[in-house]
């Protein structure tokens, strides 16, 4: 018997697949995707302030604005036609209406209040998503309630479905609680069915990490905490499997979309939830990972619009439904 050829052998070893062939032009790449990113699926979280005609620029997060009300109408306008479905909505509240009880928050003229009425006014189809927590309005920079250095939880939870209230009815779509008060969203939604806002939706801050990447939101809105930090509330980075438990608590007490905060570290905790649960899940790319991406871009280390996109399908192929994004306009201009 005789031996076969080298060219034989390599023949026959060499692998019939090759993965090149599905990657050698944009077409074919396009056409085998898994994953695709769109205008839908990006929230933008406003920053709203009062006044008029401010359009004030925040320093640690470049091309994003604190808006006032009149402002904020043509911006709203802008974003609709981008594509973009939903907005996020968070109010800097001036710092003589705070107090330790959140009394502004219920206030039926209050910034927040006025902000959903005049989006509604001048778009009715977007998605109205607002804050529910108490930091922007805290005299201590807190989400609760403090007594003597303790965030209470119980009472902030009374506070926050009162807020949640005065949220629908001034038109808001979905209530997102960021607070992390446990059992709030159990009451929430009890206090919505109560008042017959049956169609309000709660979007929940469900994994909401005690993160150091939201230094520049706190000062967007300035909100830092007076004092000590919120590891008393928010979930530990080290914990993985509380994310489960926190999320599966939160759809059983009535929430209809789930949160991830932050979003780029927490990759793994998107993916987790994902293969566990079945409602919508929004992961939120967060304030120091927005300014991070622009820094570097600045500086021309980084190429600014690819890593964003690259950034934002991460998210998609962890399994997010939606994005919460301050890069969501600039997005969606490039989806256009």
């Amino acid at each position: 018997m005789g031996v076969k050829p080298y060219n034989d052998y390599l023949y026959i070893m060499y692998p019939n697949q090759r993965n090149r062939r599905l990657r050698k032009s944009p077409a074919i790449r396009q056409l085998v995707s898994e994953y695709q990113l769109s205008a839908n699926d990006l929230l933008l979280p406003l920053f709203i302030t009062s006044g008029k005609q401010v359009k004030e620029p925040i320093s640690a997060m470049p091309g994003c604005y604190r808006w006032s009300l009149d402002l904020l109408e043509e911006e709203i306008k802008a974003v609709w036609d981008l594509g973009i479905k939903a907005v996020l909505l968070f109010v800097k509240v001036e710092d003589e209406l705070k107090d330790n009880e959140g009394t502004e928050a219920l206030n039926p003229e209050g910034l927040m209040q006025r902000a959903i009425r005049t989006i509604k006014k001048v778009v009715p189809e977007i998605v109205v998503m607002t804050d529910v927590a108490l930091d922007p309005y805290s005299s201590y920079g807190h989400d609760g309630i403090v007594e003597k250095g303790v965030i209470l939880n119980d009472v902030t939870v009374e506070v926050l479905c009162k807020m949640a209230l005065s949220h629908a009815q001034s038109g808001a779509d979905f209530v997102a609680p960021s607070d992390m008060m446990d059992g709030r969203i159990l009451k929430i939604r009890t206090a919505l069915e109560a008042a017959r806002w049956t169609d309000t939706g709660i979007m929940s801050y469900s994994a909401k990490y005690a993160s150091s990447f939201y230094g520049p939101f706190r000062e967007a809105l300035d909100s830092a905490p007076g004092f000590g930090d919120k590891r008393t509330y928010q979930m530990d980075p080290a914990n993985r499997l509380e994310a489960h438990t926190e999320t599966l608590r939160d759809i059983e007490e009535g929430a209809d979309i789930v949160m991830v905060k932050p979003g780029l570290a927490y990759l793994d905790i998107i993916r987790d939830l994902r293969d566990q649960v079945d409602v919508p899940i929004a992961a939120y790319q967060v304030s120091g990972e927005y300014a991070m991406l622009k820094a570097a871009a600045e500086r021309g280390w980084l190429e600014h619009d690819a890593v964003m996109m690259e950034q934002l399908l991460a998210f998609k192929r962890a399994g997010a439904n939606m994005i919460a994004t301050y890069h969501a306009k600039e997005a969606a201009q490039l989806l256009l």
